[in-house]
This record gives structure tokens, sequence and C-alpha cells, in this order.
């Protein structure tokens, strides 16, 4: 089939989907950038989309295994959202990673598709992930920097404010939940001034828990996500490893 606007979102569990569950789903994600791909796809017939993203991949990673793909399936539109899991480790050079993200964006940007891209969420909520906030601050003003030089739109994460509401996140409390994804899709199109009809399904109640029952959900929670994300750190292993991504050519969902 030959399409006329060709849409490729890269990255990693942001946009594969990591938090919106669907069986039916390759991954078993379905994600705010396959909502997206819907609503676009909804008004066009020619439309096509693939989805490059997969979870805990590195911003190198995906520069290197996912930009020239995306530049072979010829885009009208690509989004990119990489950098959140380099932030999270011990060390990192944000200065010496973001040259290389202004050079991928660079190559995506002369296909002469529109680039989305996207600054980190500011996570002053969280004990555990606040810690990174300056890392994060940093980072999106860098980011800010590449959206203005090559003329990339820009999603800003970092001043949606909704996302406090601890019902927009999965049980990990690392990824977005399936509410946090369909209104991160409303987000995305908004800046592409497309129309939609997206609806954010209601949000899980989320009880604010004191005392011993804090502690016992904190360990529960350390215990389920916050302890395998380390082993995994410390062993060089990797949620995505064994994964291909979901549709890694162009199709019509």
């Amino acid at each position: 089939m030959d399409f006329t606007s060709r849409f490729v979102a890269l990255g990693d569990s942001f946009t594969e989907g990591v938090g919106d569950d669907d069986p039916a789903r390759p991954n078993g994600v379905r994600g705010w950038a396959d909502r997206v791909a819907e609503q676009l796809g909804a008004a066009d017939p020619g439309f096509g989309y693939a989805n490059l993203a997969i979870r805990g991949k590195k911003l190198r990673q995906i520069l290197a295994e996912q930009v020239d793909a995306a530049v072979e399936l010829q885009p009208t539109l690509v989004s990119i959202y990489a950098g959140a899991n380099d932030i999270l480790r011990p060390k990192v050079d944000i200065d010496n990673l973001l040259e290389e993200y202004d050079a991928g964006i660079r190559k995506l940007r002369a296909t002469g598709a529109t680039v989305v891209m996207f600054t980190g969420f500011d996570a002053r909520g969280s004990k555990v992930f606040g810690t990174m906030r300056g890392r994060t601050a940093i980072y999106n003003e860098l980011v800010r920097g590449i959206a203005g030089d090559h003329g990339a739109l820009l999603v800003d994460y970092w001043r949606f404010n909704e996302y406090y509401d601890w019902g927009m996140w999965a049980k990990d409390r690392m990824h977005m939940s399936s509410a946090g994804h369909a209104n991160m899709a409303k987000r995305v199109l908004t800046v592409l001034e497309h129309d939609h009809s997206i609806d954010v399904p209601p949000m899980t109640p989320v009880p604010e828990l004191r005392g011993v029952e804090a502690l016992r959900a904190n360990a529960q929670w350390f215990r389920e996500f916050a302890a395998p994300w380390v082993v995994r750190r410390v062993t060089g292993k990797s949620s995505g490893d064994g994964l291909q991504p979901k549709y890694p050519q162009l199709t019509r969902l």
C-alpha cells in the first residue's frame, strides 16, 4: 500500500506505550502514539504509522537503532523522546548526549518531515525521581534549544500540571497510566493543531496513605518495581531485551 502521510514514532517506553496495557496489541501495550495515529489515520485514508520505540532504550541506542530506520520509511511526521533513561543513571554527561541528539534531529529534519520533540516531566512530587529534577531541567533547556534551532515542534511535558494526579500514573510510578497516555495523545494532537475525539478514561483513585499504610505500600512498590529496576541496572540488562518494535513497518491501525 502506498502511504501519502507517514508517522514514525521513536523512543523508549514512553513512546512504546508501557503503562497502557492492551494484550491485543504488539508488546501488550497501546500508548499515546497509537492513539495519535488512530486520530490522524481517521482523517486521512493515505495515512501510515510505524512505532520503533522499545522500552529501556537510552538516547544513543535510540539514535543508532531507530533514526536511520525512520529515515528509510520516508516519514512526513516523526516523534522522538530520548534521554530519560540516561538521566536516571548514576553518571551522565547531558551536554555531550544532547550534542548527539542535535545531530539526530538534524538528520530527521533533513527528510522534510515535521519533527515533534518532548521535554522531560518535572517529577517534583516524587521522593525518588524528584532527585533528578535538576538534571531534567538542564536537559529540557537543551531540548528547547535544539527544537528551536531545527524548527521542531515541542510538547512541553515539564509544564503539564495534570500529571501531579497519581491517577495519571501506572502502578510502577514510572510510566503513565491509560489515562496518562490518553491525555498525552490529546496534548500531542493540540501541538499538531489536529482535531481529535479522544476522551481521557476515568482515573483510578489513588488514596493518600499515611503512617504504617504508606510504609507498607512503599515497601511493596520497592519489591515489585524498584528492586527489579535496580537489578537490571546493575547487571546491564534492559526491560526491552528480546523485544522487537511494535510496528517496524508502516501500517494502518
